[in-house]
């Protein structure tokens, strides 16, 4: 069945073919309907298969049913995040579902200067995306007002729990009239996630979508079997050959994300890192280059694995393979999103050739082997055969570091969109900035 059978408004139709939407996920189509008719409804459902888009619709269809036009009027939909990553990218979404529609979208979260949110709310917002603890904080200033609220939406309900904010979620509910639609999606169903529904939500529908592990169907799963001193060569060829449209590389730690992420620029790839130490306007950067295409790398840890909303990734590249299946789950879900192939490539040691037959299981599917060839000659023409190298082009090295290169020196010309890195002599990056306000952890 195609979007065009759910009875949408033209608006929203014209949006979602230019997005590139033909056909509706299991969620959507399960779900607009019954959204539609103004019922609550439960979504037992993981990241990435499109519930977004499914609640996104829902909140456009009721605004454009009873449009207003009094600038100063109050907030009509409110959703909660877990995050300020997911707040922003729910935000993005709604905001090109609707973009045919004079509709006035916001994201609230903790780490961006709350003065900044001031004005927009004060003119006058339709639709609230926002972490609770920010939320908290415009109520109690009473530069919020949820008292013409129509819509709640209550997503990733379970990680809300895990993160303390069962209690923040019920203040705000509070604060709602009665007569709202509510909505909650959540990845599992704990007593606590159940005990909300049954006092906040009116004979609520049920509808579960891939319970237990993301849909895989849309991904091509392979393996490289990797030593530890050819893996950054293996890389640096794989991405030369692929030329991926958007790729987002897994790893570890937080230090190996700056790492990588410099190595990559120094050799003439568009890259960003995206980790927890880096502050909120650098993360926020890094997302939008992404997102809007100025990059088509982002080196990540598993700050990224649930909730990064970008539907055009083509390749994810686990550079540090984890041994959890359930990340690895989430890691590669990043691609194959709303019926779009995708390519989830692992590097894994030789010791580690176990771990393929867990995420064989775990995925029911079969990741297929391949192999690269790290000969000097084919390496990128910007880059040096480094392993075999102990300087960095353009300085003096001090031997191998983690990835088999030098960290000393400075390195050669870097994008115009470098986050920014030691100086010379190697010195690491403190990407860390910024001071945390109440909520700015959330």
């Amino acid at each position: 069945m195609g979007f065009t059978k759910l009875g949408l408004s033209p608006n929203i139709m014209k949006a979602l073919t230019e997005m590139g939407f033909s056909k509706p996920t299991p969620i959507q189509e399960q779900g607009i309907p019954l959204l539609l008719q103004g019922e609550d409804l439960i979504g037992q459902a993981q990241t990435g298969t499109g519930k977004t888009a499914a609640f996104g619709i829902c909140i456009l269809e009721k605004l454009a049913a009873k449009p207003v036009h009094n600038a100063g009027h109050k907030v009509r939909a409110l959703v909660l995040a877990p995050t300020r990553e997911l707040a922003v990218q729910i935000t993005g979404e709604i905001q090109k579902i609707g973009k045919h529609m004079q509709v006035r979208t916001l994201a609230v979260y903790g780490g961006q200067d709350i003065e900044k949110q001031l004005g927009p709310l004060h003119a006058g917002v339709d639709v609230v995306v926002g972490t609770p603890g920010r939320l908290l904080d415009h109520i109690e200033r009473g530069t919020l007002r949820l008292s013409e609220v129509e819509v709640v939406v209550l997503d990733e309900g379970d990680r809300m729990l895990d993160m303390g904010f069962i209690d923040d979620i019920e203040r705000i509910l509070q604060k709602t009239p009665p007569s709202r639609q509510t909505l909650m999606f959540s990845a599992t169903m704990p007593s606590e996630i159940l005990a909300l529904t049954k006092k906040y939500m009116k004979a609520p529908q049920l509808i579960k979508v891939s319970e237990d592990s993301l849909s895989v169907k849309s991904i091509k799963q392979y393996y490289l079997e990797v030593s530890k001193f050819d893996r950054l060569n293996a890389l640096l060829i794989l991405l030369a050959q692929k030329k991926p449209h958007l790729a987002l590389i897994f790893v570890r730690t937080k230090r190996g994300a700056d790492r990588l992420n410099d190595i990559l620029l120094d050799r003439g790839f568009r890259s960003l890192a995206l980790h927890g130490d880096m502050s909120q306007n650098k993360r926020d950067r890094s997302m939008n280059a992404f997102r809007k295409q100025h990059i088509n790398i982002l080196v990540a840890t598993d700050l990224a694995s649930r909730g990064l909303d970008v539907t055009d990734i083509t390749h994810v590249i686990n550079f540090d393979t984890t041994d959890d299946p359930y990340t690895y789950l989430h890691r590669i879900g990043r691609t194959g999103r709303m019926g779009k192939d995708g390519e989830a490539i692992s590097f894994v040691f030789f010791d580690q050739t176990s771990l393929v037959g867990i995420l064989d299981r775990v995925t029911d599917s079969k990741m297929e082997q391949i192999k690269i060839d790290v000969k000097p000659e084919l390496l990128p023409k910007r880059v040096r055969f480094i392993e075999h190298s102990h300087e960095r082009e353009g300085g003096r090295g001090e031997g191998r570091g983690r990835f088999g290169s030098s960290e000393g020196g400075r390195g050669g010309s870097r994008g115009g969109y470098r986050s920014g890195s030691g100086g010379r002599g190697g010195g690491r990056r403190d990407s860390r900035g910024g001071g945390r306000g109440r909520d700015s952890h959330r």
